[in-house]
């Protein structure tokens, strides 16, 4: 237990030889909650439909993933391979809120310095093409609340100087960003959503009645900045936002991740070597990507351990999160052959300079 009631499961599958560092699977166990009545079948009961696609919460994000690692292991078991490196899987709490009672405490405890991580695989994301998305990196998510002070009084007259005021042109400022990095994602094909910023406003607050003029109001954004921000400039930008609405306006962080490190995806790098060596070898199109939103690995990275998100799951809608996720069998099976490969070549990386 990393805290009251979050438990964090460990299976090993031991080395030849364990002290070289080892190779991390990780899976989260929770999902998002559903909505029954936009569902076509029960969502937790995997309903496999005549086409093979199997109907189920988690078939994306990511059950399918934490199985397929199982299987993987379990066909290179029954071969009777055994390699170098220790390999084990982590099965942990409370990614979908967050992960702050899950991998964020974990990766602080002895436990998780006792695997003695070389090289992490977690969830990536499907694929509708024939591409597979390999994710080396991630945005730093920032929940924000911004909070405008002003001038009450009566509903029926123009009063100066309101929340409403400062908060409408704070808004604006945020929003009017937001537009141009949508523009920017448009406008080059080159880019993927994990290249720009993300904004939304998620949140807002204020008022007591209707003929009542409030002295505060506030909004909340959800902003996703990628790895390649300067984040001081861009929190400077966020205070010149705000002082251009005006006095009495002011923000704090509800959330403010700083951690920038990205996975070396250079063949120089042993571990990127074996991971892409497979994927040259089973003739798997891959395309390096920022992860979007935000994943245990994030925290993985933190802690200086490379880390790469890889859902084998192309030609595949993204259904994470929405209903009538799904995965079709195919997919599914041939995930499994995918991540057999890539164990093999991960766990036989010949030992590093720091390993000798």
């Amino acid at each position: 237990q990393v805290c009251q009631g979050r438990v964090v499961l460990v299976l090993t599958w031991q080395g030849t030889n364990p002290r070289l560092r080892s190779i991390l699977l990780n899976s989260h166990t929770d999902v998002v909650p559903v909505f029954e009545e936009h569902w076509t079948y029960p969502p937790f009961e995997a309903v496999k439909d005549s086409q093979g696609n199997i109907y189920a919460r988690g078939a994306q994000d990511m059950k399918c993933v934490s199985i397929q690692y199982l299987e993987a292991i379990r066909r290179l078991k029954a071969e009777g391979k055994s390699f170098s490196r220790t390999i084990h899987l982590t099965f942990v709490p409370d990614e979908e809120v967050g992960g702050h009672k899950g991998m964020e405490m974990f990766v602080q405890r002895p436990e998780f310095r006792a695997l003695n991580v070389g090289f992490a695989l977690d969830e990536g994301l499907a694929s509708p093409s024939d591409t597979f998305s390999v994710f080396y990196g991630e945005k730093s998510p920032w929940w924000i609340k911004v909070k405008c002070v002003g001038s009450p009084g009566h509903g029926s007259r123009f009063i100066s100087n309101t929340a409403a005021e400062k908060l409408h042109k704070v808004i604006n400022s945020f929003l009017t960003f937001r537009e141009s990095e949508k523009q920017r994602l448009k406008s080059d094909s080159s880019l993927t959503l994990g290249d720009v910023t993300s904004l939304n406003l998620t949140m807002l607050e204020g008022g007591v009645s209707f003929n009542v003029v409030p002295s505060e109001m506030a909004a909340g954004f959800d902003i996703r900045i990628p790895p390649t921000v300067d984040l001081k400039a861009f929190e400077e930008q966020v205070a010149a936002w705000c002082r251009g609405a005006g006095d009495g306006v002011t923000y704090e962080f509800i959330q403010k991740c700083m951690d920038q490190h990205v996975t070396s995806t250079e063949e120089s790098d042993p571990w990127w070597k074996a991971f892409s060596g497979v994927c040259r070898d089973m003739k798997l199109q891959i395309k390096l990507e920022i992860f979007p939103a935000a994943t245990d690995s994030r925290y993985i990275r933190a802690v200086r351990h490379p880390a790469i998100g890889f859902s084998p799951m192309n030609r595949t809608p993204v259904l994470l999160h929405d209903h009538n996720e799904f995965l079709n069998e195919q997919v599914f099976l041939r995930g499994i052959d995918i991540y057999a490969h890539l164990l093999s070549a991960l766990a036989s990386v010949p030992p590093l300079p720091a390993e000798a």
